[in-house]
Order: structure tokens, then C-alpha cells, then sequence
């Protein structure tokens, strides 16, 4: 795989399977990936936000990567998130990435610290330069509470040969533009928030970072495909039916709504790893009213 096609196309930001006792469940993992491999999406990305990454251990999230090139035999690369509270760590589980087969990395900001674009740059520089693996730079300030703009992003990357893509969650479409403006075709663009996919391929997005594909993988390639191949109108009836689950994946419970989505249609359980609980109460009602909605009118693809 070419290193600019490494960032085409849907790539699952995959959930972490848990069992009844709390243990990553890897037999379901391995096949998980598959599936979604099999349904046309073109990577996996583990031990991101929607992973619980921040509750697992450093020797699980190795043991996760593992199972992952392990399942996949070459068939797609495993992208994992790396993030950690301190930076050795970043770089540490940056290097085992590499030892382990991964195919490149998601880089984000330092957990729960954040400050400045000093400390952030020199921590997103030091795993960068960690290892020769390609790197997709995720830009989420609504989580992290750190934001690189487009300015910082082409510093990046013109210091950097192996920064090959940007992930844009800020929620502001017009970064797409500000980033193609400064860099160009350089790096290659990618939507992080499922609710903004149409709009961030109309914009030059060429991948999607995904999370409701971990319930609905055929339909999310076709919503890109269409998207990206006919723009939003060929995407609009498609899109319709599938906004509302969209929607959960930008919520702060989007990891339980997700993982309720993957259960209601038999591909995944809710089981998620304390402080997360599964939902409960009115929003369990409300998000229950739409997960049954979208099977009772899921389209024929």
C-alpha cells in the first residue's frame, strides 16, 4: 500500500471488547476487525478515544495491537492512536507500535495536561520523530483541549516528511480549507467526527476516521463512497437515514451509545470499562427510539 492511499477511505476507529469480567476480549477483537475489513473498509485504528484508551493498560493496549496485526495478516494496516499522560509513554508505546507491525500512527496531544503550542509541539514532535512510521496528526480540541491550527499543522509537516495526514475534529469545516491553503495536497484530510462526513469530503477529505461503523460497516463505505464520488447530493438520502446514529458518536457517552448501537444489531455488547457505565434512564429511551428507528428503515444498499 502506497503511503498516501494508506489514509483512503473509511477506517474504523475501533471499540474495545470487553468481557463480563472486565478483561479485553480478543477473539472478538480479531474477528471484529475482520468483518469490518471484509465490509470495504480500507484500516483499523485502535486505542483511540472510542477505544477507552485512556482505561487501559500499557501492556494491554500492546496485547490489543498484537491480536490486530495478528487478525489481519497484511490485509489492512492497524493505525493505533497513541496517547499517554507523559511523553515517554507516547514514545515508548510509539516504538512497541512499530516492533509490533502497525502500519503508521494516530498521534494525539498529551492526556489531561494541555497548554501551549511549546509543550504540545515539542510532545506531538517527540512521538513523530519516535520511529519512521507514517503519522496522522489528530486534531480534537473539543476532547483534549488542545488545538493545532493550520499553521502549526504546516509546521509540522514541513519539519516532518512522515506527517502524511491531519484527522479534523475541531467541528469547524472551514480548518479543511485552512489546511489546503497552507500545505496544499501534502497531507491528506480526514474527517474525525461522524457527524460531519459529507461535509468534510466535500472539502477534500479523502478518509474517514469512523465510529458508528462498528455497527454499520457496508453502510458507512457506500455513505462515503457516494459522497466522495457524487458529492452531497448523491449522499443526501443515505445520509438522512443514518444522521441521527451519527449524532451519538459526538456526545460525551458516544463510547456506550456506540457500543449500544454494535449490541441492538449483533455485532459487538455494551459492555464498556468503569468510570463508563452502559446508559441508562431517558437517554437510554431517547437514544433506544433512534437506534430502532434506523433498523426498522435501514436501507437496501
Amino acid at each position: 500500500m502506497s503511503n498516501s492511499s494508506l489514509w483512503h477511505g473509511v477506517i474504523p476507529a475501533i471499540t474495545t471488547p470487553f468481557t463480563a469480567d472486565d478483561q479485553v476480549d480478543h477473539a472478538f477483537l480479531a474477528s471484529h476487525a475482520n468483518q469490518l475489513i471484509d465490509a470495504g473498509c480500507r484500516g483499523i485504528v485502535p486505542l483511540g478515544s472510542l477505544g477507552e484508551a485512556a482505561t487501559l493498560s500499557f501492556e494491554e493496549k500492546l496485547a490489543i495491537l498484537r491480536t490486530l496485526v495478528h487478525a489481519l495478516k497484511g490485509r489492512a494496516p492497524v493505525i493505533p492512536g497513541i496517547a499517554a499522560l507523559s511523553t515517554d509513554e507516547a514514545v515508548r508505546l510509539a516504538r512497541e507500535a512499530k516492533t509490533i507491525g502497525c502500519g503508521g500512527l494516530m498521534v494525539l496531544p498529551p492526556y489531561v495536561y494541555s497548554t501551549d503550542w511549546r509543550e504540545m509541539g515539542a510532545h506531538v514532535r517527540a512521538v513523530i520523530a519516535a520511529t519512521d512510521l507514517p503519522c496522522m496528526l489528530y486534531n480534537n480540541p473539543v476532547a483534549y483541549k488542545t488545538d493545532f491550527s493550520p499553521a502549526q499543522i504546516a509546521e509540522l509537516a514541513h519539519e516532518f516528511p512522515q506527517v502524511q495526514a491531519v484527522k479534523e475534529s475541531s467541528g469547524d469545516v472551514r480548518r479543511f480549507a485552512g489546511i489546503r491553503a497552507l500545505l496544499g495536497d501534502r497531507v491528506q484530510l480526514l474527517v474525525g467526527m461522524d457527524d460531519a462526513i459529507v461535509e468534510g469530503v466535500s472539502m477534500g477529505a479523502v478518509g474517514w476516521i469512523a465510529g458508528l461503523v462498528n455497527a454499520y460497516p457496508k453502510e458507512s463505505v457506500k455513505l462515503f463512497e457516494l459522497a466522495r464520488d457524487g458529492g452531497p447530493k448523491a449522499a443526501e438520502s443515505l445520509y438522512a437515514w443514518f444522521l441521527p446514529l451519527l449524532r451519538l458518536d459526538t456526545v460525551p457517552t458516544f463510547v456506550q451509545l456506540i457500543k449500544l448501537v454494535q449490541a441492538k444489531v449483533g455485532m459487538g455488547s455494551e459492555q464498556v470499562r468503569a468510570p463508563r457505565l452502559p446508559v441508562a434512564g431517558a437517554e437510554r429511551e431517547a437514544a433506544l427510539k433512534v437506534i430502532d428507528h434506523a433498523i426498522a428503515t435501514r436501507p437496501e444498499l
